[in-house]
C-alpha cells in the first residue's frame, strides 16, 4: 500500500509519501468520527446514496481512510516509459450527444437547470501505474494530485478542484465550472459564466447548511486559471462553521460542480443516463489533520485501475443553451493530459 502526494497538499514543493499507520474501509460517513486525525480520506461518489437518500449504481465502494504517522519526501524514479492504449469509451460521441439532448428535454420540463454528464474511457497500461501518475502530473501539474495504491486497485488523481478546505472555523470551496482551450473564449462566454454562477449559488446553499447565519460570502467570482492543456473558471465561497467533518460532508456531499442543479434530481438523472458507476470519480479525497484543519479535493481528472486496466472519466456541465458538438469536444479536451501521460517519456 502506498500514498504519494504532490507537495502542494502540504504547502510545499516536490512530492511526499504518506507514512501509513493503518488502512480502513468504511461503510458510512458517520464512521469517520471513530478515527483521530491525521488521515487521508477517499469518499466515493456512490456514497451519495446516503447523503441524498437515493439508490444509484454502485460496485460496493467503501470510504477509504488511511491513518498517517507523517510524511517523508519522495523522489520519483527515473522514467522508463509507460504506454496507454485507448480501448474505447462506454458512450460513443453520438450516444453522448443524444444524452445531452435528453438532458435539455429535462431542462425544458423544469426538472433541472444543469446536469454534469460523464463518459468513461477504458485504457490498457503497459508499465508502472506509479510512473503513469508522475507522467500525468508532468503533463499537467495541479495542486491536488495524488496516487493511492492498494492491494487490488489504485487511484490516480490529477485534480485541480478544491471541494472543501477548513482552517480554524473558516471553510472554503472553489467550484470549477467553465472550460476552454483559450482564456478569451472562456471570459467572453455568457454560457460559461451563467453555469459557473449557478454552481457557485449551489455551493453557497450547501455551505449555508453548516455555516453560521450571515457568514456565507462569495470571495471570488469567474476567476480563470491556466493549465497546460486548458483553462478553467472557478469561484470561491467562504463561510464560518464549528461543525464536525462528518456533519459537513453529510450536508454538502456530493460536490455540486459534478452533479447539477437541483442536486438530488440531477443525481437521479445522471444515474439514468450514465450506463456505469462513477465509483470514486466525482467523489472527494484529501488530508484531514484535525476537525479544524482539512483539505478535500473533488475527484475530477481521476483514473481507477486494476492491473493493466484503467478507467478514466471526463464530463461536461449541460445547460439549456449547450451545443452538443462543443460539449463533446470539451469532454475530449479533458482527456488530453491523461493521453499525453501515456505517450511520452519524461526526463526526471
Amino acid at each position: 500500500m502506498k500514498l504519494i502526494l504532490a507537495g502542494t497538499w502540504l504547502g510545499k514543493g516536490g512530492f511526499f509519501e504518506g507514512i501509513l499507520k493503518s488502512m480502513h474501509f468504511l461503510s458510512s460517513i458517520q464512521d469517520i468520527k471513530k478515527f483521530t486525525p491525521p488521515f487521508f480520506l477517499l469518499v466515493p461518489y456512490t456514497l451519495s446514496t446516503q447523503t441524498l437518500e437515493l439508490e444509484i449504481k454502485n460496485e460496493g465502494e467503501k470510504i477509504i481512510l488511511a491513518e498517517l504517522v507523517g510524511f517523508k519526501p519522495y523522489n520519483p524514479k527515473k522514467s522508463s516509459g509507460v504506454e496507454l492504449k485507448l480501448k474505447g469509451a462506454i458512450l460513443s460521441d453520438e450516444e453522448y450527444k443524444e444524452r445531452i439532448k435528453k438532458i435539455k428535454k429535462y431542462i425544458e420540463k423544469g426538472d433541472v437547470y444543469q446536469i454534469n454528464l460523464t463518459n468513461r474511457f477504458e485504457f490498457e497500461l503497459k508499465g508502472s501505474s506509479e510512473e503513469l501518475f508522475f507522467n500525468f502530473y508532468e503533463a499537467q501539474p495541479v495542486p491536488f494530485a495524488f496516487y493511492l495504491e492498494l492491494e487490488d486497485f489504485y487511484v490516480i488523481s490529477g485534480s485541480m478542484e478544491l471541494f472543501l478546505e477548513k482552517k480554524g472555523n473558516v471553510i472554503r470551496s472553489k467550484p470549477i465550472k467553465g472550460t476552454a482551450k483559450e482564456e478569451k473564449t472562456l471570459l467572453l462566454s455568457e454560457k460559461e459564466r451563467a453555469e459557473n454562477l449557478m454552481i457557485t449559488d449551489m455551493m453557497r446553499n450547501d455551505i449555508g447548511r453548516i455555516a453560521r447565519t450571515g457568514s456565507v460570502e462569495v470571495e471570488e467570482l469567474f476567476k480563470v486559471e491556466k493549465y497546460r492543456t486548458l483553462y478553467h473558471m472557478h469561484s470561491t465561497v467562504k463561510g464560518i462553521t464549528d461543525k464536525s467533518l462528518s456533519e459537513i460532508l453529510s450536508s454538502t456531499f456530493p460536490p455540486a460542480s459534478v452533479t447539477g442543479a437541483p442536486k438530488r434530481r440531477a443525481v437521479e438523472i445522471i444515474d439514468e443516463l450514465e450506463p456505469f458507476s462513477r465509483s470514486y470519480y466525482c467523489g472527494s479525497g484529501g488530508l484531514v489533520f484535525s476537525e479544524e484543519d482539512f483539505t478535500l479535493s473533488v475527484l475530477i481528472r481521476t483514473a481507477i485501475g486494476r492491473g493493466d486496466r484503467l478507467y478514466y472519466y471526463a464530463g461536461c456541465g449541460i445547460v439549456w443553451d449547450s451545443v452538443e458538438e462543443r460539449e463533446t469536444e470539451e469532454m475530449h479536451l479533458k482527456v488530453e493530459a491523461f493521453k499525453r501521460a501515456g505517450s511520452l517519456v519524461f526526463q526526471r
